[in-house]
């Protein structure tokens, strides 16, 4: 069978698909036996036709199928992918480019740095700035604190590539309450340990404390990190990132900032004011798959020196064919070597948008948000838990009683996700139960509002 063939069927599947994503059920459980059925089975002897094994794709995740990438979907600030970057992701798969490095693709190394000076202009980062792609903000943080580890440790005499961490001073790494997991993670696997840190108290909003950060850094002698955030995970704030800033300067500490959704209120200028000072770090971290709708798997990692990256991630190979005029080989930004053209999907997502379409965007999924809270907060069962500053919606809900309210919120949320008009997942937030509205897609509307803070009202109704 030909190219043709099996990827037009391929396609009009996935056609098929999308013109139904509005109306379909957005999460609704199913059971894991079925998909096991349906997908499972021993290996064939003896390969099936292309289209065949297509097709029983298709048939067999259907049930399993979430609709993410539709309006109604709420849950760990996950976007949609618009229609331009669908379509390039396509045709990434169809070149089916290794773009570690120029001499491997040129056009993925191309698409690369030019979407990469677009970013770092629409986030109103410095001029200069190097840029990675990576598969997400988790892999971003990991490249950002291990240019971090490197840099903070060349400052007192170690080369931590060549040398390793045996010997050298502790490097001290200072995180708000309010870290994100992914952080803690990029630690644990760079032998900088999560169970090491030392954390800032935040307030109510999960920000981060600049005076106890004043206090803490005082107590740090040497190599010294400093992790703050650009949109807490369950509230959307964002740290006193000009005073953090100060504060890391002048303590000759590395800054990076977490802005996993966060770092893209940089693009807007009606809530650029919310990050005020993030031009001050030495690296940030952003995710591409979040509020700039791009399919999976897209993250972005940014750097003030493009020494510390290329020190950090310094790879090579005798039948490597390095770039000899300049051109980018985007390997030595990133951990890997075979990857996929990331650059495509970025660059056609800022083409079809442009700053205009990406600054509506993400004021329009803002303004979502205070739709949801105001439609929410009508009834006395529900009590709002954060400021909406940026597009997360943190909610409590409570029976009539008030009794067991942590209990009454997670069933709440079980219905929710079973009623299937939308999708929001729970979260824990000083100490108790709460459910987390996260709106991110390009697609969400005022009716998909409405219509899912109905559904999300009758089930709480129904339940008190």
């Amino acid at each position: 069978m030909s190219h043709r063939d099996v990827l037009q069927r391929a396609a009009n599947l996935a056609v098929g698909y999308l013109d139904g994503i509005a109306e379909r059920p957005v999460g609704p459980p199913v059971a894991v036996d079925r998909l096991r059925a349906a997908l499972g089975g021993p290996l064939p002897e003896k390969g099936e036709d292309p289209r065949v094994v297509v097709e029983s794709l298709a048939s067999g995740v259907e049930a399993g199928l979430v609709a993410s990438c539709g309006p109604r979907y709420f849950g760990f600030v996950i976007g949609g992918a618009l229609p331009a970057t669908v379509a390039a992701d396509w045709l990434t798969s169809a070149w089916d480019q290794n773009a570690w490095t120029y001499a491997a693709s040129p056009a993925g190394s191309v698409a690369e740095e030019v979407a990469a000076g677009w970013l770092v202009e629409l986030l109103g980062l410095p001029a200069g700035t190097s840029v990675g792609f990576t598969t997400g903000a988790t892999m971003a943080s990991f490249t950002a604190l291990a240019a971090a580890r490197s840099a903070v440790l060349r400052r007192v005499g170690i080369d931590v590539e060549e040398e390793g961490l045996a010997g050298a001073p502790p490097v001290a790494v200072i995180v708000g309450d309010a870290v994100h997991a992914t952080v803690l993670a990029a630690l644990q696997m760079l032998g900088l340990g999560r169970g090491r840190v030392r954390r800032v108290a935040t307030d109510d909003q999960g920000r981060m404390d600049a005076e106890a950060l004043r206090d803490v850094l005082a107590i740090c002698h040497g190599p010294t990190i400093v992790c703050a955030q650009a949109g807490e995970v369950n509230t959307g704030a964002s740290d006193p990132l000009a005073e953090i800033g100060k504060l890391t300067r002048e303590h000759g500490a590395w800054l990076h900032i977490d802005g996993a959704f966060g770092l893209w209120a940089a693009a807007s200028p009606k809530l650029r004011h919310l990050v005020t000072g993030v031009e001050q770090a030495d690296s940030w971290s952003t995710d591409g798959h979040k509020w700039l709708n791009v399919p999976y798997d897209s993250g972005f990692v940014f750097f003030r020196s493009r020494e510390a990256l290329r020190q950090a991630m310094s790879l090579d190979a005798a039948y490597y064919a390095m770039s000899e005029k300049g051109e980018r080989d985007n390997f030595l930004c990133v951990p890997e070597s075979s990857r996929r053209a990331r650059g495509f999907t970025v660059w056609a997502a800022l083409r079809s948008l442009g700053r205009a379409g990406v600054r509506e965007m993400i004021e329009r999924c803002c303004s979502m948000a205070q739709r949801m809270a105001a439609r929410l907060c009508d009834d006395p069962g529900v009590e709002l838990l954060n400021d909406i500053v940026l597009n997360q919606v943190l909610v409590r809900f409570l029976s009539r009683g008030g009794d067991n309210a942590d209990a009454f919120t997670r069933e709440v949320i079980r219905r929710i996700q079973a009623d299937g008009t939308c999708w929001l997942g729970g979260t824990r937030w000083r100490g108790r139960a709460a459910a987390r509205i996260s709106i991110s897609n390009w697609s969400t509307a005022e009716a998909d509002i409405d219509r899912s803070a109905d559904a999300i009202l009758r089930c709480l109704r129904e339940l008190r």
